[in-house]
């Protein structure tokens, strides 16, 4: 599903992601941990094209993306990031909600003006993803109005909208306390259990462990395990 080949990144001087290869079979739950600065966001955000790397092929699906390039050739890879990301969903830490809108609308949102998804079918999805992860009592609620671990329910559901083959997840649990960490974990376990392909970066392996079908670490931009 996504095969990750010898990818190298660099900022300035220093070494971000150091010959990685690594691939992230269809169905399974990985764990990517780690300290940090070891690279495992940027691994993330280079599969999802919200960076770029040196050197190196990443595949998705029937994708491939290329390094950082110049003219026609990274006019070319922007077309492909563009269906990359309509194919892979992406959770952040940090929500990443919009403050004006419902949780429902949270989730309408990218279906409606991405996809062209007509109104109404959009909603029923969203009510039923809401529902999927907990929270369809809380679909008229804003993100202001909506606990940590809620808001970051409502972010898994809003990147499930998008029916997307894989998610990444960037540190699901990391700014929540034990209680609302618990409660993601039961939505990941719930979505294994589904079958979702999952990348879950975390500083908190033992946090997810019940969830994933393997584990690896970085460590200075290397594969460790």
């Amino acid at each position: 599903m996504i095969t990750v080949e010898k990818v190298s990144k660099r900022r300035g001087s220093r070494v971000i992601l150091n010959e990685v290869s690594v691939t992230f079979e269809r169905g399974k739950v990985t764990s990517v941990a780690g300290s940090s600065g070891s690279g495992k966001t940027t691994l993330l955000r280079c599969i999802n094209g919200l960076e770029r790397f040196d050197t190196g092929t990443i595949r998705v699906g029937d994708h491939e993306i290329a390094p950082l390039a110049t003219g026609a050739a990274e006019r070319k890879t922007a077309e492909t990031l563009r269906r990359v990301r309509l194919e892979v969903g992406m959770v952040f830490q940090q929500y990443g909600l919009f403050s004006h809108m419902t949780a429902l609308g949270n989730v309408m949102e990218a279906p409606i003006h991405v996809k062209g998804v007509a109104e109404r079918q959009a909603r029923e999805r969203a009510e039923a993803l809401l529902d999927q992860v907990g929270l369809s009592h809380r679909r008229g609620a804003f993100p202001r109005e909506l606990s940590g671990g809620e808001q970051q329910r409502v972010a898994i559901a809003r990147a499930l909208a998008m029916e997307p083959k894989a998610l990444l997840l960037d540190e699901p649990t990391a700014a929540l306390d034990p209680e609302r960490k618990a409660e993601i974990v039961k939505v990941l376990e719930r979505l294994a259990k589904a079958g979702t392909t999952m990348v879950i970066v975390t500083h908190e392996p033992a946090v997810v462990q019940g969830v994933a079908d393997r584990a690896i670490v970085l460590a200075r931009g290397r594969l460790e395990a």
